[in-house]
This record gives C-alpha cells, structure tokens and sequence, in this order.
C-alpha cells in the first residue's frame, strides 16, 4: 500500500477548518481522502476557538515548522492577503513541498513567479479554490478545454456582489441596506471595498484570463468598477428595459492571433438581457460563461464562496497530487499545473480600444430637440444606437437612458464628452456595460 500523503495546513479560520472537517471525516467519500493526513496546522492564536476541533499536538503558529515538516508532503495556504502568504508559498515550493491555495490576490499577481519557481522545484501548485469557490473551473481550463481557442471567458465572479443586486432587483432595495444585511449575514466583510469595488472580482479574471489565452497579464491594468456607485434607478431602468444588472468580470481576444496576443479585459456592473445564459444566476451563486472554438458556450455554475464549496476545491486539488503520487509511486519530476505554462505572450489593450455596448443615463431639461440633440452627438461620433427612451418627464427634467450598439471606448467618450456640453444636458447620471441578448 502506498504511504499516506501529509497535509501541512496554513491557516484555520473558515477555509482551513473546512479542509480538516473533509480529511479528518473520510467515509462515503472517494477513497483517496482516506490517504489523506493532517500533519500540522499553522494557527496564529493557539487559545483561539476552533471551528473543528483538532488534536492539540497538530497546532503551532510557526508556518515554517509546518514547511519543513519532513512528513509534510502538500502545503495548503488558506490565511489569504499577499504576505506573508507569497513568501510561504515561495518557502513550501524551495523545500520541496507541492502546494494547494485558494489565495487569489497572489496568484493574480505572482502567478508567473510561483509557476516558474514550481517549475524549477519540480513541484505542482494548484489553484481550484482561487476563483469560482466550490466551481470546477481552473482544471477544466487547463485540460478539459486544451483543445479549444477560447475567445471570452466572461462571468459573475463575487457572491457578494450578485447578493447585492439580486435584492436591489428583486426587491428594490437600496444599496446601502443591503449591504448592511449582507455583512450581518457574513456575505460581506466589515471593509467590503475588494468585493463591492470589483478588486476581488479583477483578482480573479486576471487569472482566468491567464488559464484560458496562454500568458499571464498585469492585474494592475484590469480596468475595474464596482458597484457602490450603483444607483437603484438605473437596476430599475434595465428592468424595464429587459435587463439585469450584475457585476461582470470580462476577458476576451480582440484578435485571431497576434505577438503578443491583444486581449480586452474589465470588471464593471453590465446590463444582462434576461435571455442570456448569466441572467438567471442569482443570490451568492457564482458563474463562468467560456466560449470558445470549437465548444462554442459552456456555464459553469454554483456556490462561489464559503467554507463548504472553496473547502471542497482545495481538497479536490489534493487529492489531484495524491492521485499522481500514487501512479508514479513516489513524487518524481513534474511538471507544473498552476497555469499549464505561460505558453505565448498576452497584452492589454488600451482602454480606450476596448469595444462593448454601453448603457448611459443622462439628465437633462425637459426641451423639444433634447433627444435629437443626444442622438446627433452619438451619430457624428459613428456611435450607433440600439434604443433611446425619456423617463420622468417633469418640469424639473427628464431622464434619457441610451443603449448603444458595441464601439469602442473611444468613441464612447468622444460621444459623452459633446453630449455633456450641450446646454439642454445636466449631466452624465450612470454609464454601465451592456451585453448583447441571445435572440
């Protein structure tokens, strides 16, 4: 019988204890967890509750003690931010340990340094449990998709968010309340900022972007808005008009080839026409859309965060090491699965090339010519219109909502720029993104 694989533990808040309720609970599960051992744990606070109870003799708060543990054979980092948990993930790989995280904040901006650190050590460094939380979505990239060119990956991406605006839509809440709701839930932190700005979000289609096209990209250049911004008017306006409005984090091609491969990517909140595959995913539900040649679509849907679905990935990627450990019969020389290789060189697009429909809400004076004043300062610009509409006229104003055929950035901001001039025109109110519908 082969030896049993031992599992080193950074970290044992909600993820962490997920991870050791699996491995210390194998029955009725594949019989690989069975081979599975909790060696040591990492813990800042040795008195802190536990949400698992482990035998005292696995505890320390030294992670180098649990690094260099000769039993240790996979390293699972769970204690998140970008150090010290860069710096232990470097420290695990040198000694010759696989590693399991669901750290995306640094896989998003490290990537390229672990996998070639990974690559030299002869190591594996799998990521599941960084996007998508219990969502198998990182292996089917690297394998089960391989023989496709993918064109988009595109996706809800943050549970916190989609909870948002699914209350604000289906209830017309405002966002303020339902954030607050959402941190007494859990679903939110007290400082909200990664997940309601679209940092978290921006983390995570950076590494998509990564998997799918072959090159890892800078994170610091993913365009990003979140939501706080967000006006309940405007979720009321796309629902009127056939939408929903989430928080989609976006990565396409913008060519067929190309070295380096142009690749557009963003994170903003974007109109959904209810016939599109991404409408229906609501709640904390997570969902990535891959299209590509020549699968065409392909959803991958479920619970994005939260201890059971990330504690699940992480333990699925382990298991994925054990599995080769066993075949081989012994760890070997391997190669590295973080990224399947950076296989050809990716660039942003300037932003300003980035091509999309757009949403725009305007206010203005209630004055004949209004619209026909907006509408020529979008066709001069070559900015085509899908559709125009007034709400709220009143002798205080009115409200334009335009909906724009896909063009590029540029344009767009040519567009708006002339239109705010006008005199009838009080001003740019909300500017989303806009998906086209399926019929």
């Amino acid at each position: 019988m082969a030896a049993k694989v031992g599992v080193g533990l950074l970290g044992l808040g909600t993820v962490g204890g997920g991870v050791a309720s699996i491995l210390q609970s194998p029955g009725e599960r594949h019989p690989l967890v069975n081979e599975l051992e909790l060696i040591r744990v990492a813990v800042r606070d040795l008195n802190r509750p536990r949400p698992v109870v482990l035998d005292e003799s696995l505890l320390t708060t030294d992670p180098s003690a649990v690094i260099q543990d000769p039993a240790v054979d996979v390293v699972v980092e769970v204690i998140g931010g970008l150090e010290p948990a860069r710096s232990l993930i470097l420290q695990a790989i040198a000694a010759g340990k696989s590693v399991v995280t669901a750290n995306k904040a640094v896989i998003a901006r490290h990537g390229q340094e672990i996998a070639e650190a990974a690559a030299a050590a002869g190591v594996y460094v799998l990521i599941e449990a960084a996007v998508g939380g219990g969502i198998p979505i990182i292996e089917p990239l690297k394998q089960s998709l391989g023989g496709n060119r993918i064109n988009r990956v595109s996706g809800i991406i943050n549970g916190t968010t989609n909870y948002i605006l699914t209350r604000m839509a289906e209830e017309g809440a405002a966002y303020d309340a339902v954030l607050k709701d959402a941190q007494d839930l859990g679903y939110a932190e007290a400082d909200p900022a990664a997940d309601v700005d679209g940092l978290d979000a921006a983390d995570k289609i950076a590494i998509l972007a990564t998997l799918a096209f072959g090159g890892s990209v800078e994170r610091a250049a993913v365009p990003t808005e979140g939501i706080s911004g967000l006006q309940g008017v405007d979720v009321d306006y796309a629902n009127q008009l056939g939408y929903g409005v989430k928080l989609l984090a976006v990565a396409e091609r913008m060519a067929a080839s190309g070295d380096p491969l142009p690749l557009s990517l963003r994170v903003q909140p974007t109109l959904v026409p209810k016939d599109h595959p991404l409408a229906g995913v609501n709640g904390v539900n997570n969902a990535i859309l891959v299209e590509g040649d020549p699968i065409g679509r392909v959803m991958f849907y479920g619970p994005g965060a939260g201890a059971g679905p990330t504690a699940s990935a992480v333990v699925a990627d382990i298991l994925n090491i054990a599995g080769i450990r066993q075949a081989s019969d012994g760890p070997g020389k391997v190669d590295p699965l973080l990224a399947a290789g950076s296989w050809r060189p990716c660039a942003l697009v300037e932003s300003g090339d980035i091509r999309q429909r757009h949403y725009v809400r305007f206010k203005t004076k209630d004055a004949p010519g209004v619209i026909g004043n907006v509408g020529g300062c979008f066709g001069q610009r070559k900015v085509s219109i899908q559709s125009i509409v007034q709400f709220n006229a009143s002798d205080a104003g009115a409200e334009i909502v335009v909906i724009t055929h896909e063009v590029s950035q540029r344009q767009m901001d040519e567009a708006l720029q002339a239109i705010q001039a006008l005199p009838e025109v009080l001003g740019l109110a909300a500017h989303l993104g806009c998906l086209q519908g399926d019929k």
